[in-house]
């Protein structure tokens, strides 16, 4: 097992290490965030933690600096918790055990939560300073990120005291965010009602497995397999060369990740039995060959199960026509930012099972009436299904402001410190400072990071000489911040 700690440096890392042993789901950070709570107070700080369970540490200027712009440093505590099959890792008690390759530091089996502890540990690493001049500091660590925004949703109006923040959120060393797409979620039920197994029908599992997988957003424009579209795909093709019926369907685990697995329980007359496996076959090869440099280890699997009930046929016909039709990937490419996705949609879970259908679609957009033209679209497919469509959660995006002072001040440390011209990019992917842009205007915010590969999937892994180039521009920057 890989000492986190004691990679450099070390004052981040350690926090980092911190971080993987306590476990951290969406709306199960509590127990984190008491511990950074006493951690701080047992050093002096003054802590806040809000009604909806932010937790806001804040660090007097050092000597000298006392009038300077003051700085949030922003993060959020949870992660995305996902496994590969096979691998037994209760996210809500075991800690996450990475190991070092290659320079990388891989949860190899798991995510990892580089996204977003490496953030936490960064702003925690400067409250533990004692040789980071810096001006006023605050440093929020927000609830439920990758669930819903709720913590940045939730937070008041009246609580950061800074100008300038600084989220530390994005996955691209050299590279300066400064917009980010909104979103909203579309769930989607409806009941269904069961019959009898027809005799005379064979059942089998069919499963979707060896994708990717990744982020529903930053990842969404690279041709990356959906589990949940390829055998929603398989189950329409096979409905055309047999009677096939559908008992239960389950796929994906997150709504922002890309699905990699999906397991879907059906049944059809056994006289087609080798009708159906030579389908499946075929289908794999297609696969292969669509998805070729991308996914190319997509693989199905079937199975024989035991099952006694099906879903009532005009049941199946209108949910699966209604989940093949819905959009999933690209719906637009930014005309204002070359090479960046405007707006996108993932089918990222889908559950159907004991008389119920339950869908998540996760809509984002750069444009706020781009998100809600196409939450409607969905909504209508749906409900042309006879499905109830439920909003949930939405946030704004982060419009891009190329005249901020804060960018300009990263800009020019960065090239004062590590020489060329950073990248700056907007990013497909939703980020806390669109929210926080809309609680406190006129707050000046830049978003960076170390470089992260994999982020929401088994894999994830963080590049251990970008951590410390992160943390040594993060100083800079700080001791660069001007006077009020």
């Amino acid at each position: 097992m890989t000492r986190i700690a004691e990679l450099e440096p070390k004052v981040v890392w350690e926090h980092f290490q911190t971080l993987c042993e306590i476990p951290r789901p969406s709306k199960h950070e509590q127990q984190l965030r008491d511990y950074l709570k006493g951690w701080a107070e047992l050093r002096g700080l003054d802590t806040v933690v809000d009604e909806v369970g932010n937790l806001i540490i804040r660090k007097p200027a050092t000597p000298g600096y006392e009038n300077r712009v003051g700085v949030v440093l922003q993060g959020h505590l949870d992660m995305v918790c996902q496994a590969n099959t096979g691998t037994e890792h209760d996210f809500f008690k075991d800690p996450i055990r990475p190991v070092l390759q290659d320079g990388w530091l891989v949860a190899e089996n798991t995510t990892l939560g580089a996204d977003n502890g490496i953030g936490v540990a960064l702003g925690m690493a400067v409250l533990n300073s004692e040789d980071v001049p810096h001006g006023p500091v605050e440093v929020l660590l927000t609830l439920d990120e990758e669930a819903g925004m709720g913590g940045a949703l939730g937070l008041g109006t009246g609580l950061l005291q800074g100008q300038y923040l600084i989220n530390i959120d994005t996955e691209e060393w050299g590279e300066f965010y400064m917009g980010c797409a909104g979103g909203v979620d579309a769930n989607v039920s409806r009941a269904y009602a069961t019959e009898a197994l027809p005799a005379g029908y064979q059942a089998a599992s069919l499963v979707i497995k060896g994708l990717r997988g990744g982020h529903s957003g930053a990842d969404i424009h690279l041709g990356r397999g959906n589990a949940n579209k390829i055998l929603i795909r398989l189950i329409r093709e096979l409905e055309a060369d047999t009677d096939l019926r559908v008992s239960s369907f389950k796929g994906g685990t997150a709504r922002n990740a890309l699905s990699r697995e999906a397991f879907a329980a059906v049944a059809f007359p056994a006289a087609d039995a080798a009708k159906v496996a030579a389908k499946l076959d075929a289908f794999q090869s297609l696969l292969r060959f669509e998805l070729a440099g991308v996914d190319e280890g997509v693989t199905v699997v079937q199975e024989s199960i035991e099952l006694d009930k099906v879903l009532a046929r005009a049941d199946q016909g209108a949910i699966f026509a209604a989940l093949h039709a819905a959009p999933h990937g690209v719906k637009r490419m930014s005309q204002r930012v070359e090479g960046v996705v405007e707006t996108s949609n993932n089918l990222g879970v889908v559950v159907l099972e004991e008389g119920k259908l339950f869908a998540n679609l996760m809509v984002r957009s750069l444009l706020d009436s781009g998100t809600w033209m196409l939450a409607r679209e969905v909504e209508s497919l749906f409900r042309l299904a006879g499905c109830q469509v439920e909003m949930e959660g939405g946030y704004p995006g982060w419009a891009p402001n190329p005249q901020s002072k804060l960018l300009a001040l990263f800009q020019q440390v960065y090239a004062r410190e590590f020489g060329g011209e950073a990248q700056v990019q907007v990013i497909h992917a939703g980020l806390e400072c669109g929210i926080l842009g809309a609680k406190y205007p006129g707050m000046d915010m830049v978003s960076f990071g170390p470089n992260i590969r994999g982020a929401h999937a088994p894999g994830e892994r963080v590049e251990v000489e970008s951590v410390g180039k992160a943390w040594h521009l993060l100083k800079a920057v700080l001791a660069a911040v001007p006077a009020r």
